[in-house]
């Protein structure tokens, strides 16, 4: 099994690119949260997923280690291949995904092309566990470090709030207000305690 790759890109579009690594060209297939992290890139890096069927050797790319988990947890449902899963990646950011796993959001999920209500009641019931086990902060917004929410959390443990507690407070506000001031949202965590 492949870890990564590394090299120069050759081409890349929302659903693909091609890397040149050792003079060898890879075309590897992307979710569009990762080509919004290549673009413009001249060199990439992608932690990879391979997929092996009697027609084909499939590669996916992935941006950051905590997509490729996602991508794989996803997977691991019954009803989701590969291209689902990157459809899915593709609709939502990562931790959109985990949010609306965790406090099972069906119609988010349902809404995605190619998911009814059934394999979105199925992701949540296998993965919902499986994503609420992993250390608090390990996969929801770690793809992105949030500049409003560091100062939060900070501000708050200074005060002697618990940091578990505070972060997963702070990461429900910025769900449902991502252009939430620092203020305002200290100010509404102070309310929640």
């Amino acid at each position: 099994m492949f870890e990564h790759i590394k090299g120069s890109v050759i081409s890349l579009t929302p659903a693909g690119i091609v890397i040149e690594a050792g003079d060898i060209g890879y075309l590897i297939h992307i979710s569009l949260t990762t080509y919004s992290q290549l673009h413009g890139s001249e060199k990439a890096k992608l932690f990879l997923h391979q997929v092996i069927r009697e027609d084909a050797h499939i590669l996916y790319g992935f941006f950051e280690q905590t997509e490729r988990e996602l991508f794989r947890m996803l997977i691991s449902v019954n009803g989701i291949g590969a291209n689902t899963a990157i459809m899915m990646l593709s609709s939502h950011k990562p931790e959109e995904l985990q949010n609306a796993i965790l406090t099972e959001n069906v119609g988010l999920l349902k809404n995605i092309k190619g998911i009814g209500v059934k394999t979105a009641q199925r992701v949540i019931i296998d993965l919902k566990d499986k994503i609420g086990k992993l250390p608090a902060g390990d996969l929801l917004f770690r793809s992105v470090e949030n500049p409003v929410r560091t100062e939060a959390v900070a501000a708050l443990e200074m005060l002697g709030f618990n940091k578990r507690a505070v972060e997963k407070l702070i990461d429900q506000v910025l769900t449902e207000q991502p252009a939430i001031s620092v203020e305002n949202l200290i100010k509404l965590a102070l309310k929640s305690f």
